[in-house]
């Protein structure tokens, strides 16, 4: 199972989009100043804000980069707002 994920920065409330086969491993990783060398890191700390159980990774990359695409904060809580919008997705790029 896969997951695509929105985690937002306690630090200055931005969000970051990614996917992942293990949700818990994956917020430890972000959170790890010594293992983070990516954009993430500036950002620590981190938390869940939307997760969506995807079928397989190709779905989540696809899920993942419409999400990326749109570039709008109001998309990203109307996410969390309406779960509909989730299962669209994952219906469209299935």
């Amino acid at each position: 199972m896969y997951y695509v994920y929105i985690i937002k920065s306690l630090k200055d409330q931005s969000f970051y989009v990614g996917k992942t086969s293990d949700l818990e491993e994956r917020l430890k990783w972000h959170n790890n100043e010594r293992l983070n060398v990516g954009v993430s890191k500036r950002k620590i700390p981190w938390e869940y804000f939307f997760t969506l159980e995807v079928g397989n990774s190709k779905i989540a990359g696809k899920v993942e980069n419409h999400i990326k695409r749109m570039k709008s904060r109001k998309y990203i809580l109307n996410l969390l707002k309406y779960p509909e919008i989730g299962n669209k997705l994952i219906e469209k790029y299935s």
